[in-house]
């Protein structure tokens, strides 16, 4: 399979054409960002720990029958996707009071809430992706009705499955943020990653940060702390 043109590049990978017109080649990059872009700063590993993690933990989702993009790693940095039309919506769970939550609404951060909590932002950085709700979802016109109800059922399942796959390494799953994106035929998949960038895990029992709060806290280095969640992964699955 061979390249073809840029077709996208953000704050921590870059998505390049294929000849085949379905499918898009990753590349992972070792940038770190945080503050939606203002702080930034370039971390050798980065990259190719956060395409291993997000490899394992697709490969795992497929085992489960959750659909994803994913199609296979085909090097250190690089994998190949299923093209989908992406919606422009974060999706962010919360199963702990965290990050924006813990300081919008004055909940105390680590405390466990009664239910996982599902959030929806729009993906725009020039508004600085804003929270929004489902009529603001439908009046943007960025996924109807049905479409929010699958979002949704969606994201509750990966929940659960990453609550059950983290828990296996001793790590406690705080949030998460997903992407989701529609094939042709309007079908809706999980799309773009899931790493430490995406998720707030803390250590079962000292809670100590194995994610990318280390950098935005400036309380330790990223790459250690990756390497150790992929290394718990390796070592419990393989």
């Amino acid at each position: 399979m061979t390249n073809s043109g840029l077709l996208y590049e953000g704050k921590a990978k870059k998505m390049f054409e294929t000849d085949d017109p379905n499918v898009l080649r990753v590349e992972y990059l070792d940038q770190v960002t945080a503050l939606n872009g203002a702080r930034k700063d370039i971390t050798t590993g980065k990259a190719i720990l956060n395409n291993q993690i997000t490899a394992f933990i697709f490969e795992q989702f497929k085992q489960k029958n959750i659909q994803t993009h994913f199609i296979k790693k085909i090097s250190k940095n690089e994998q190949l996707v299923e093209k989908l039309e992406i919606i422009p919506l974060e999706v962010v769970i919360r199963n702990s009071s965290a990050g924006s939550f813990a300081k919008r609404l004055a909940v105390l951060e680590g405390q466990p809430l009664e239910f996982p909590v599902l959030e929806f932002y729009y993906k725009d950085d020039s508004l600085n992706d804003p929270i929004i709700n489902d009529d603001h979802v439908k009046i943007l016109k960025i996924a109807t009705e049905q479409e929010i109800a699958t979002i949704k059922r969606e994201g509750h399942i990966i929940n659960q499955a990453l609550i059950t796959l983290f828990k296996e390494i001793g790590i406690r799953l705080i949030d998460f943020k997903v992407e989701f994106g529609r094939r042709k035929d309007g079908s809706i998949l999980l799309a773009d990653e899931i790493t430490p960038d995406t998720c707030r895990l803390w250590d079962e029992k000292t809670n100590a940060h194995l994610d990318k709060d280390v950098y935005r806290k400036n309380i330790g280095e990223i790459v250690p702390v990756y390497q150790e969640v992929l290394d718990r992964l390796e070592n419990t699955f393989y």
